[in-house]
């Protein structure tokens, strides 16, 4: 489902005028979307993680790294977590996603940024996530949000790679025709 995702997001950004790249990677660290156009005012520089749970079973954000040795517990482990672990997990995680050293490296050797910080989202089980993780300066958007500008913007080209998925998806939203 992720990927799809992605391919949905990458069709929105390429229909905004966005140059993309799906999948860049750093050593074992990966960007989902990288994205970049050109402006009359200069380089606007996107960088867009995806998560496109339908059915979350737990936090988005894992467990802080210093619970997870004092505990024993798993990073993706559902029990209640404190507003301080949770803070400090999305802490960790908008670090590991967006603010890794290599990541910022080879963003800037793309394009000089500054880079964005963007999270598209499907559902979460905690929507206390969604405020923190946009506390710590990610802009966070909903699958459907994305969706449903698709809809409203249209295609720029005839077609692209991502095209027939948003059509696919779109014929399963209209209303079923007599047969």
């Amino acid at each position: 489902m992720a990927l799809l995702a992605e391919e949905v997001v990458e069709e929105w950004l390429n229909r905004q005028g966005y140059f993309t790249i799906r999948g860049a990677k750093k050593g074992v660290q990966e960007m989902d979307l990288l994205a970049v156009r050109f402006t009359d005012s200069g380089i606007e520089c996107r960088h867009l993680e995806v998560q496109a749970s339908v059915n979350p079973i737990s936090y988005l954000t894992p467990l802080p790294k210093d619970v997870r040795e004092k505990t024993g517990r798993g990073p993706a482990n559902p029990k209640h977590r404190s507003d301080d672990e949770l803070r400090r997990g999305v802490g960790e995680w908008v670090q590991k996603k967006y603010d890794h050293p290599g990541k910022q490296k080879a963003r800037e050797r793309l394009a000089p940024g500054p880079w964005s910080k963007e999270l598209v989202v499907g559902r979460l089980k905690y929507e206390v996530e969604r405020t923190m993780i946009a506390d710590a300066g990610v802009t966070v958007r909903n699958l459907s949000d994305v969706f449903a500008d698709l809809k409203r913007r249209g295609p720029l080209l005839e077609g692209a790679a991502g095209t027939h998925l948003v059509e696919l998806v779109e014929l399963t939203a209209a209303p079923s025709l007599p047969i």
